[in-house]
């Protein structure tokens, strides 16, 4: 039991250290495989996420195949991408990386996609900070899950950002109460080459390069798919 409680823990280790080594082409996979997740997710719309959510969305962010594992706790470690809506339409990608623990039963190690919908002025200040906690410094609740968000819920009165994952297929809403969110300086730095910020990405300033359409398209997409499932 000893030796698979080090192991557990080892893994965990070489997950986080792992995650800090990354290039251009480590960049553009994940926006691939966000893109990726926006389809598929969409694709069912008895399954997805609501139009009205997305309608309400300020940013969009996804961690594809975000790591979860532990014995006893839970640890998450992924990377992962977000966008949000400018003046001039959805903004150039800004990459942060999330790690985290959450108390429960969990023995061995899953791949989860996780989708995040930040609500409001508010949520994308959170993205612009350099590090903040859902559930102390930011709102975050499970999101409705459907063709559309019941009228009867408080998913956009005081929730700042609505949250989703999918494993083995199956989408839900997510809590992730105590998850650590912070800026990816050099993820951020593989991808456009030279230091930007991330306020600068997320507010427009930053012109997309065309290695990022494919995500942004997807973000676009999602409204359009959600809406002619109607």
């Amino acid at each position: 039991m000893k030796k698979f409680v080090t192991l557990v823990a080892l893994f965990g280790l070489g997950v986080a250290t792992a995650a800090w080594a990354e290039t251009r082409e480590d960049t553009q996979n994940r926006l691939d495989n966000a893109a990726t997740v926006l389809h598929e997710v969409m694709a069912a719309p008895d399954k997805g996420i609501p139009e009205e959510v997305m309608e309400h969305a300020k940013c969009v962010a996804v961690v594809p195949h975000m790591i979860k594992g532990g014995l006893v706790f839970g640890a998450e470690n992924g990377r992962g991408v977000a966008t949000c809506r400018t003046a001039k339409g959805w903004s150039s990608p800004a990459f942060f990386a999330i790690t985290g623990g959450s108390w429960g039963l969990q023995i061995g190690v899953e791949g989860v996609d996780l989708v995040m919908i930040f609500q409001g002025n508010t949520g994308m200040q959170r993205l612009e900070s350099s590090k903040f906690q859902l559930g102390a410094d930011a709102s975050a609740a499970a999101g409705p899950v459907g063709r559309h968000a019941s009228a009867n819920t408080d998913w956009k009165l005081d929730t700042e950002i609505l949250t989703y994952s999918r494993a083995k297929g199956a989408f839900a809403g997510l809590t992730l109460s105590g998850a650590s969110i912070r800026r990816d300086d050099d993820s951020m730095d593989a991808f456009y080459g030279h230091e930007v910020s991330i306020h600068r990405v997320l507010g427009g300033e930053v012109h997309a390069p065309a290695s990022a359409h494919r995500f942004l398209n997807a973000v676009r997409g999602a409204k359009a798919q959600a809406v002619a499932s109607n």
